[in-house]
């Protein structure tokens, strides 16, 4: 788990998402193509707003791709926000060789490529998320 530092850019994305939406921003992760927010619990809904319009409006002002995530203290519960559309037939904490390592188990095949992503970049970009909240030293899919 390491401590989240937010630099200028990052707290102009999440005061106009805050202002325009109304839900509370936890972090923001402004990417090449995209903008990820991670929002509060319970926040969700309100971050997207009525048939998407706040993303819709958002998307369109940034020229970039906006992706809503839900924190959740559960582990287990916020990988599955992070991965969504993306559904896991299980998420399985372990611990190997000292390490904290946790497991997802795709519901199938094409799935499990989605998660993996081209180089492994999918799923290195959610183990970061994953990691600036918990402390675990790596993700795999199986």
């Amino acid at each position: 788990m390491s401590k989240i530092k937010l630099d200028t850019e990052v707290l102009k994305h999440i005061s106009l998402f805050e202002s325009m939406t109304g839900a509370r921003v936890k972090d923001c992760y402004p990417g090449d193509k995209s903008i990820t927010y991670i929002v509060d619990e319970n926040q969700a809904a309100k971050a997207i707003g009525k048939q998407g319009a706040n993303v819709k409006k958002l998307n369109h002002m940034a020229k970039k791709t906006i992706k809503i995530i839900e924190f959740s203290p559960d582990i287990e519960k916020f990988i599955q926000h992070v991965v969504y559309p993306n559904k896991l037939a299980n998420v399985e904490e372990k611990e190997e060789d000292g390490k904290k390592i946790v497991l997802l188990t795709a519901e199938n095949h094409q799935t499990r490529g989605y998660l993996i992503g081209r180089a492994a970049e999918t799923l290195r970009n959610t183990e970061s998320i994953v990691k600036r909240y918990f402390d675990i030293d790596e993700i795999k899919v199986v």
